[in-house]
C-alpha cells in the first residue's frame, strides 16, 4: 500500500499520540508500505508554528528525516490537478495534499471526512 500522510496524521505519530487510530498505525508501521510525506505538510507546520498556532520542538524536522518515511515534493501535475478540484475543501493545505493523492494513486491518512468527498481513497488517520 501506498500512503501519504495528512498532517494530523503525521504530528500524531511523531507524538506517538492516542489520536492517531490503531489501523492507521498499523498500516504506517507496515514495512512493506510505503509511507509518503508532503512537502505541504511541512510546509504548513512551518506557517503554524510561526504564527504561533502549533507548538513544536526546535528539533521537529529531525524527526520526521529519521521515520522512513518518502519525500512527496510538489510538481506541475500536482498544481493543475488542483485546479479540476470542486470547492468542497477550502483549506489550501488539504486541496493540496488532495491532489498529491489523485495524482499519485495514494491513500490518503486523514481524519478529515470531508476528503472522501473528492474520491480518492482514505484511510482513517
Amino acid at each position: 500500500m501506498k500512503l501519504l500522510l495528512d498532517t494530523h496524521a503525521l504530528l500524531w505519530w511523531l507524538e506517538d499520540s492516542s489520536e492517531l487510530s490503531a489501523a492507521a498505525r498499523a498500516e504506517i508501521s507496515e514495512p512493506r508500505n510505503l509511507v509518503y510525506v508532503s512537502a505541504v505538510s511541512l510546509w504548513e507546520i512551518v506557517i503554524k508554528r510561526s504564527l504561533g498556532k502549533l507548538d513544536m520542538p526546535d528539533d521537529w524536522v529531525d524527526s520526521v528525516r529519521e521515520e522512513p518515511f518518502r519525500r512527496l515534493e510538489v510538481t506541475w501535475e500536482h498544481a493543475i490537478h488542483l485546479g479540476t478540484l470542486p470547492p468542497f475543501h477550502r483549506d489550501p493545505f488539504d486541496r493540496l495534499l488532495i491532489s498529491q493523492a489523485a495524482v499519485e494513486g495514494l491513500v490518503l491518512v486523514t481524519r478529515d471526512g470531508v476528503c472522501e468527498s473528492y474520491g480518492i481513497a482514505t484511510l482513517k488517520a
